[in-house]
């Protein structure tokens, strides 16, 4: 049964080489890309990939139904630059595709600020990456975009790991947080949703509780500890968007 890998992506230079040297294997590679200025279009014409292009950036969910409506296998495996298919992944994932369509859970183990992340609800994160072309579909979200699975369709876990190496530097993990808080308070607004400071502050250190100690950060190291105070920052930034959209909106002066 043959698969298609498809990726959307967008200034990937750095990672895409290593994402597909471990997606050789599959019977065809489709990378949309968003508009990238760097060599992302050309590393990915090395490996023999489908490239097409679309600048037109409505959200990851609608850049993932563009990308998987140009994949032409019966099955899709959806993938990021910064991801590694493992050979344990890989072999799990040939031996999925010839049973009855179902769509599959994959295990992410990320890497970030210098080790694997084992604990803190990092791992195991699942996500669901492979599934029969034509039977399920992502949604339209912004960002936190998900695999819609219609019924009659099972879920079932794949042995083995994605490697995600999911950010350089704090730099880089400050500079996707406030573009996920950005999506995510857009997205909220649109729904006629308020913010507050307030709800903030608690998510925020709900967050925190639930990463360093229920989820065993604490055991991650130090990471563990940097990992539990950004993402506290992180969820405290969305609900304080939210509130400065909201509040923006209708409490300006009136004109003179």
């Amino acid at each position: 049964m043959p698969i298609s890998a498809v990726l959307i992506v967008k200034n990937e230079a750095q990672h895409l080489r290593q994402c597909l040297e471990t997606l050789t294997w599959a019977d065809e590679i489709v990378v949309l890309d968003s508009g990238s200025q760097d060599a992302t279009c050309a590393i990915a014409a090395e490996f023999g990939a489908k490239v097409s292009v679309n600048a037109d950036w409505q959200g990851f969910g609608v850049q993932r139904q563009r990308a998987e409506a140009l994949a032409s296998n019966d099955w899709i495996l959806m993938v990021d630059a910064d991801e590694r298919v493992t050979p344990a992944l890989k072999e799990s994932i040939l031996a999925a595709i010839k049973a009855p369509p179902a769509v599959y859970s994959i295990s992410r183990l990320s890497w970030c600020f210098g080790r694997f992340i084992r604990h803190s609800g990092w791992y195991p994160d699942r996500v669901l990456r492979l599934y029969p072309r034509g039977q399920a579909s992502y949604n339209a979200a912004l960002v936190h975009e998900k695999l819609i699975v219609p019924e009659g369709l099972s879920v079932t876990p794949l042995a083995g790991d994605l490697e995600h190496y999911t950010y350089r530097d704090l730099r880089h993990y400050l500079e996707k947080s406030a573009h996920y808080a950005d999506a995510w308070a857009e997205q909220r607004a649109a729904q006629g949703k308020r913010g507050s400071l307030g709800r903030g502050i608690t998510h925020g250190i709900a967050c925190f509780l639930k990463m360093y100690l229920l989820k065993a950060g604490f055991l991650d190291g130090r990471q563990g500890l940097l990992l539990a105070l950004l993402s506290a920052h992180s969820t405290f930034c969305k609900y304080a968007d939210l509130w400065v959209r909201t509040r923006t909106r209708t409490s300006a002066p009136e004109q003179r």
